[in-house]
């Protein structure tokens, strides 16, 4: 209103809030801060973050990045923070120093916060990678060719088997191809091993979308937990060989 100024700076005109204009409000408030020292618990085999119990970002940048402290940020609840520009003023082997440079929007204004942050790194092997270093496993793909009598070589049924297993993976989410524990090269075709079920479960199906294929499925009991019984799963894929060409140079062009 008309004849209303700030009770801080008597500057008029200013939108007030508790009769203190924006510009007063900010130097009166802590915008952005951080804690003292913050910990980020990165796996040095898969790049995966620590939250909590559980383990997320598989496949991320060994390296803090400004994804990682985001969390660590504790923003005034009439701040919205635009982006913030990280610099590393100082590090350790383990601790790095970082001051950050916030473009915040405070009450309808523009302006700059400064916040730093001391950051320790520490490297855990998370739950997946320490279930594939010690060849555990919850479900196996079995790759083979088809049911019918063929006079295909091993090298070629390999190679087949190889490429459309390669096609898959291409088409898979990340948290399933992330569950691939290690292959195995066999006679008849590939045995790939999963430390998830569900994600095995779901590249059969996938399979079958995209090639035709019907998955089998057979269950084993190899132990209890919680007193619940605990099975390993096995998924056959039957992937039939070619029809060769008729001859009008045309065939069944199956995978």
């Amino acid at each position: 209103m008309e004849g209303e100024f700030c009770v801080v700076c008597g500057a008029t005109g200013r939108a007030l809030t508790d009769g203190v204009c924006a510009e007063c409000a900010a130097t009166r408030v802590t915008l952005v801060s951080a804690p003292e020292r913050a910990v980020v618990v990165i796996c040095p085999h898969c790049g995966a973050r620590r939250s909590g119990a559980q383990w997320e970002r598989a496949g991320a940048s060994p390296l803090v990045t400004a994804e990682d402290l985001a969390p660590f940020l504790r923003v005034h609840p009439e701040v919205g923070i635009r982006r913030i520009r990280w610099e590393e003023v100082s590090a350790t082997g383990t601790v790095r120093e970082l001051v950050g440079v916030a473009d915040v929007m405070f009450r309808g204004v523009d302006r700059e916060a400064e916040v730093r942050l001391s950051v320790r790194t520490e490297h855990q092997t998370c739950t997946d990678c320490s279930r594939k270093s010690g060849r555990y496993y919850t479900a196996v793909i079995q790759l083979r060719g088809g049911l019918e009598r063929s006079h295909e070589k091993s090298p070629a049924l390999h190679a087949r088997l190889e490429h459309v297993w390669t096609a898959l993976l291409a088409e898979s989410r990340a948290d399933w191809r992330n569950a691939v524990s290690w292959t195995e090269e066999l006679p008849e075709g590939y045995d790939v091993f999963f430390t998830q079920t569900l994600a095995a479960r779901a590249v059969a199906k996938l399979a079958r979308q995209k090639y035709g294929v019907r998955p089998k499925e057979s269950a084993t009991l190899f132990g209890r937990k919680d007193g619940q019984d605990i099975y390993r799963v096995t998924l056959c894929l039957r992937f039939p060989r070619p029809e060769p060409a008729g001859p009008l140079g045309r065939g069944v062009v199956e995978p």
